[in-house]
């Protein structure tokens, strides 16, 4: 199997952008509408949360319903309010040994679904370079131009509540911090448990546990996979866990190491219901991050962003 994967610059949405929604609309109003969920707010109920929770998105939200033009039902899923549930995996370790503080994390999805797209934005003062996914603003993770770090794994259950996706807060993570104490007091509603870390230029680091109907958890974890707390010792997410623990423990690691570990089992997957699509290193001190596949390294910084395509193939995946 074969995916490629497009960087480029995209100060703001505008006519290829809008030529890009339509063309998935249809694909992005199934993963709103979900499967057995009621039927979503309206459009003037999902600007209301957006405006009462991130305020600052509201301006380019209007911009973009603008492009659209009357579509309620695209209005509704561009709000990113009340999504349906879309578990995924992932790994996502912190190194602040030498050549650090870096963060490393695999994409570890279905193909057909992780998005192909990294973009360089500027929708305010900030310039944000991301792993896009969903129609607008949406990303699995982030750098924003003052150096801070954010990226998430599933949190692992599919219970959902009348709130935000998270690919959206950590957007608006982006979009408004500087660092990670700034980004820790967001307290934007998020409708299915997720896990965010986030780094910055300092050092300083997170690991945040979120949930439709939990208290948000901080903790100084340096390692994060699919669970939160609470796992059950057999279960996948768990023994990749593990196995990042170790590496963080052993005394002669460093961040080539641990890197090369992110490309082997178990973080490295390549199941076709699980497949790690690639592996992301981000360096905040540096400004830069390094997309990762077997034999292929494609950096980006806000000093030099190389806009592209770059095609790889996954070869006869395992069912």
């Amino acid at each position: 199997m074969e995916k490629t994967f497009i960087a480029e610059r995209e100060d703001r949405p505008g006519a290829a952008w809008l030529a890009r929604f339509q063309a998935g609309r249809d694909e992005a109003a199934r993963w709103y509408r979900g499967v057995g969920l009621n039927e979503p707010p309206t459009a003037l109920e999902c600007r209301a949360a957006l405006r009462r929770y991130m305020p600052e998105l509201v301006a380019p939200y209007d911009d973009i319903c603008r492009l659209v033009g009357d579509d309620d039902l695209a209005h509704r899923i561009l709000s990113h309010y009340r999504p349906a549930s879309l578990p995924h995996g992932c790994s996502q370790a912190i190194w602040l040994g030498e050549g650090g503080p870096a963060l490393v994390r695999n994409y570890d999805y279905p193909l057909q679904i992780v998005s192909n797209r990294i973009e360089l934005t500027s929708w305010s003062e900030r310039r944000v370079i991301a792993k896009a996914q969903r129609p607008w603003g949406g990303c699995l993770d982030g750098m924003n131009d003052d150096g801070l770090v954010a990226s998430l794994t599933f949190g692992g259950s599919g219970r959902n509540g009348m709130r935000f996706a998270v690919i959206l807060i950590l957007r608006y993570v982006l979009e408004t911090c500087r660092c990670v104490p700034e980004a820790i007091l967001c307290r934007v509603p998020v409708a299915q448990p997720q896990n965010v870390m986030l780094l910055d230029r300092s050092g300083d680091h997170a690991t945040l546990f979120l949930g439709p109907d939990r208290e948000a958890a901080v903790t100084r974890f340096r390692t994060c996979t699919n669970h939160q707390e609470m796992v059950s010792m057999a279960s996948g997410s768990a023994l990749r866990k593990s196995v990042l623990d170790a590496a963080l423990d052993e005394p002669a690691m460093t961040l080539p190491s641990l890197v090369a570990r992110f490309f082997e089992a178990p973080l490295y997957s390549r199941h076709v219901g699980f497949t790690t699509a690639h592996t992301a290193v981000y360096r905040p001190k540096e400004r830069r991050v390094d997309y990762l596949w077997p034999g292929r390294c494609w950096t980006q910084s806000f000093e030099r962003f190389d806009e592209g395509t770059y095609s790889h193939s996954y070869g006869d995946l395992t069912q």
